[in-house]
């Protein structure tokens, strides 16, 4: 089976520190992923390292067919579309490019736009904006969105390279409830284009049916990766979030209410 990603007994140390201690797990192809865990448990680590910001102090990593150490991290970015808050950094940039700019942007893999723009590219951004209904912030500025709007016209940036892999990190954070289902409604169709989606959050009810897979992270180390049926138990959530807890599906999403009674996780 073609893998996407695969991470073998990594490592990472930070001044002495082991921040992620032998993580190893595998995507598939097929397979769309999220990552559960509480602030702090290594989840922006974990990206770091995929994303070869960092590299392992020990282990061996594989992303979308680029083996780390073998070939060249630059072109295996240019093959992800990523969106995080700490794409924050770029604010001063991003507030004076329109809609259509931003999308245009990520073609290039850059924030504002230094290259010429032919037609076809355009009329690529001009659909991006119009499938996330986002075609009334075409030639608005940026600083003029609502909080929702500049993360979705960030996750149609990171779409417009076509990217074989969409990392999304923490995409709702901060956004009211009905910010966060339009984004959710996004992200519930990008197995339909093909594309494989690596979700991480520390909120149950964000997976949409479009997850398969869930990895619990904890401390730097995994508490449990595989099917999300399987892995979404209250016992290994109350593990994974260090506080008795107790999951129950509706809508082919999952909830998760606080267990009052200590030994009934299931």
């Amino acid at each position: 089976m073609e893998k996407i990603l695969s991470l073998n007994n990594i490592i990472w140390r930070r001044n002495g520190d082991t921040i992620l201690n032998d993580i190893s797990f595998e995507v598939n192809k097929g397979e769309q992923w999220a990552v559960l865990g509480l602030n702090g448990a290594g989840k922006t680590s974990l990206l770091d390292i995929i994303m070869g910001y960092n590299y392992p102090t020990a282990g061996s990593a594989s992303v979308i067919g680029t083996e780390f150490g073998r070939a060249s991290l630059p072109d295996m970015r240019k093959r992800i579309g990523y969106v995080s808050s700490s794409l924050d950094k770029f604010h001063e940039t991003l507030n004076r490019e329109t809609g259509l700019n931003i999308v245009l942007s990520g073609k290039f893999s850059s924030f504002g736009i230094y290259q010429d723009i032919d037609e076809a590219s355009k009329e690529r951004a001009e659909k991006v904006l119009q499938d996330l209904n986002l075609s009334h912030l075409m030639d608005r500025t940026y600083n003029t969105f609502s909080q929702g709007e500049r993360r979705r016209v960030l996750i149609g940036r990171a779409l417009m390279g076509n990217p074989e892999l969409l990392i999304l990190d923490e995409p709702c954070s901060g956004l009211d409830i009905r910010a966060r289902e339009d984004v959710l409604k996004i992200v519930n169709k990008i197995p339909e284009e093909e594309r494989h989606l690596f979700y991480v959050t520390h909120h149950i009810e964000e997976l949409t049916g479009s997850i398969t897979h869930v990895l619990l992270i904890k401390d730097g180390g995994i508490v449990a990766a595989g099917p999300k049926e399987e892995v979404l138990t209250g016992t290994l959530l109350s593990e994974t979030y260090k506080t008795p807890v107790k999951v129950y599906f509706e809508n082919e999403r999952p909830w998760l209410v606080i267990d009052d009674v200590e030994g009934n996780n299931d």
